[in-house]
């Protein structure tokens, strides 16, 4: 069991229940925070824990259980500022702490609301997170940046007109609260983002006027700015994006150049600043996950196939998803313990969650699970912390 010695005694980490772990409410408390509270004072200059070094101080802040996690960050800047770090994780990391929760943006039964909710490690608990600041829009991209979420861009509709938003919001899920981080450099809508070396990179989508865009632009979370980089060499929408080996891989969607969907995938050097293009993509893509070092896919024209790149030699593998039926009944993906979940868009009695481990002996990778959102899945990310 995992512990510290503050000095005394060693200190384990408590066994906790994902909802004694996440029941807080819109504020961020919990219901007993109150007392962990009053026994602090105010804020005060360091050290972080009287009679303790810094590096074993926040060793033993990581150990807290987690539901306290929002009451320690109102402690005082310097507890909150280092519960909001990229340190905070690797802490956590290092004792063995961190864990692994599903986000799914799930649809209520009519389609017009929506809202976030966090499934634990088995898939059989709900908690539904705080309202973002702005209604989800259409169109946005999600990215996980140091165990944190971001919602980014999107349409939005306001007063019977839309517009492309350039807004980014970040929730913190050891804080349990949203915060509003610099907005992209473009409003932007129907593009391709993801995280590469710890950096976010929004790419192409439709602008303001609905014109298509090719520029590129990346956030760095040590500096919070976002910085514009080479563009695409032609606009393109519609598109996802995915990281490997330290470069950005944008395919899918549509291009002004080409006829129809596009097969050319743009890869992106961090290093090199530069662009280059390589032609063995996929096209119309409705579902798309990373998991380890390979791209999984499930394309608009043959939704009973998983479509597997390999980075390594540019190579495409073809799996067959197991189920009868209609086809019109697509798929979204999501991740847990290094397997990969397909959750049904539409509701229906006949479909339950497949689940494929890639790991698992040929012949029995595929399987059922009794993990399921509470509605209809629109989009879910694997955040570890």
């Amino acid at each position: 069991m995992p512990g510290v010695d503050c000095g005394k005694k060693r200190v384990p980490e408590p066994k906790l229940c994902f909802s004694d772990q996440m029941k807080l409410d819109n504020t961020g408390y919990s219901e007993n925070n109150s007392r962990f509270t009053s026994f602090f004072s105010k804020d005060s200059y360091s050290p972080i824990l009287p009679g303790l070094p810094d590096d074993v101080a926040k060793y033993c802040l990581a150990l807290v259980p987690r539901s306290y996690f929002p009451a320690m960050g109102g402690v005082n800047t310097r507890w909150r500022s280092f519960i909001q770090s990229k340190e905070f994780i690797m802490v956590r990391k290092l004792a063995g702490l961190l864990q692994e929760w599903l986000f799914v943006l799930t649809a209520d039964a009519d389609g017009e609301q929506s809202h976030w909710e966090v499934l634990d490690c088995l898939g059989h608990k709900h908690h539904q997170l705080p309202q973002m600041p702005v209604p989800i829009k259409a169109g946005y991209g999600v990215v996980v940046l140091n165990g944190k979420l971001l919602v980014m861009g999107g349409y939005s509709m306001t007063g019977g007109s839309g517009s492309a938003s350039p807004e980014v919001f970040q929730y913190d899920s050891c804080l349990n609260s949203w915060s509003t981080l610099s907005s992209m450099n473009v409003a932007r809508y129907d593009f391709a983002c993801a995280e590469v070396n710890g950096m976010v990179y929004a790419v192409g989508g439709y602008g303001v006027e609905g014109e298509s865009l090719s520029c590129a632009e990346v956030y760095d979370p040590d500096t919070g700015k976002w910085t514009v980089i080479e563009s695409l060499r032609r606009p393109r929408w519609g598109c996802f994006a995915c990281g490997f080996d330290g470069k950005l891989y944008v395919m899918g969607g549509r291009s002004s150049f080409t006829i129809g969907n596009s097969r050319f995938v743009d890869v992106y050097s961090p290093e090199r600043h530069a662009w280059c293009e390589m032609k063995n993509g996929c096209v119309m893509v409705t579902a798309h996950a990373v998991l380890g070092k390979k791209l999984f896919c499930i394309e608009w024209k043959n939704q009973r196939k998983l479509a597997i790149f390999n980075p390594e030699d540019n190579s495409w593998k073809m799996v067959a998803v197991p189920v009868t039926g209609s086809s019109s009944i697509g798929f979204r993906f999501g991740i847990l313990d290094e397997k990969l979940l397909l959750f049904p868009v539409q509701e229906d009695p006949g479909y339950t969650t497949l689940l494929y481990d890639p790991n698992a002996a040929p012949g029995s990778e595929w399987q059922t699970s009794e993990i399921k959102p509470s509605g209809s899945c629109l989009c879910s990310v694997t955040i570890k912390a």
